[in-house]
């Protein structure tokens, strides 16, 4: 495991233009909103989570076609597979570095909308909240959908396509959250509930993909 973990922070490191670019996207959008729909407070508030949240989901799907390509094109999933390695370890530990790089990130800058959308500060604290509750499970999806189109050369376009469906629920969840919250009323129920489905998806999920991994090296 701690090699596991060594060897996949180090990938990690040495790319990191592949990283930053869903940053970047990130920082754009919620930069870019405020401008398009206006400098009326009240407006910007009331479409400060979704928008946020929209600039997530669409800077967590970029690039995740990446994710397993490479290590399926140079030969490093075959040889996990021969030598018995456990898949769903190496999954879940590429998935978790991943996360970090990307959605701990995120949640971070997502604090920028309290100046860009005058959003109050514990509502932003809400919003960081309910993308580190939310984030796994949009990541866990997009993921499935990659390793889904492992071998098709047009994968990259097909990724969107399957993941986004299934992770709109994730986000009514989160920016209802959110929206509650804002309100007055108490969001957290709605939290845990995005929260176990979380929780469901990073058990689930490694050994869903690493089952389609190995179809694929197998085909």
């Amino acid at each position: 495991m701690k090699e596991l973990l060594r060897r996949e922070w180090h990938i990690k490191r040495q790319g990191a233009v592949s990283w930053l670019y869903p940053l970047v996207l990130f920082l754009l959008i919620i930069t870019l909103f405020p401008l398009a729909i206006g400098a009326e407070p009240a407006t910007l508030l009331r479409l400060a989570s979704s928008a946020v949240w929209i600039a997530v989901l669409l800077s967590l799907v970029m690039g995740i076609e990446e994710l397993f390509r490479p290590d399926f094109d140079n030969g490093t999933l075959a040889q996990l597979v021969v030598s018995g390695a456990s898949v769903p370890t190496w999954v879940a530990v590429r998935l978790w570095v991943h996360w970090l790089f990307s959605a701990g990130f995120v949640a971070v800058l997502s604090f920028l909308a309290i100046p860009l959308f005058n959003l109050p500060t514990n509502d932003a604290l809400m919003l960081a909240l309910s993308i580190v509750v939310g984030s796994p499970m949009l990541l866990m999806l997009s993921a499935i959908a990659s390793s889904l189109t492992l071998t098709l050369k047009n994968g990259a376009v097909l990724v969107p396509l399957i993941a986004l469906p299934m992770q709109l629920p994730v986000l009514i969840f989160a920016t209802g959250a959110v929206d509650l919250h804002s309100t007055g009323l108490n969001g957290l129920p709605t939290l845990a509930l995005l929260g176990a489905g979380s929780i469901l998806a990073v058990i689930i999920s490694p050994f869903v993909i690493a089952g389609i991994l190995k179809m694929a090296w197998a085909d």
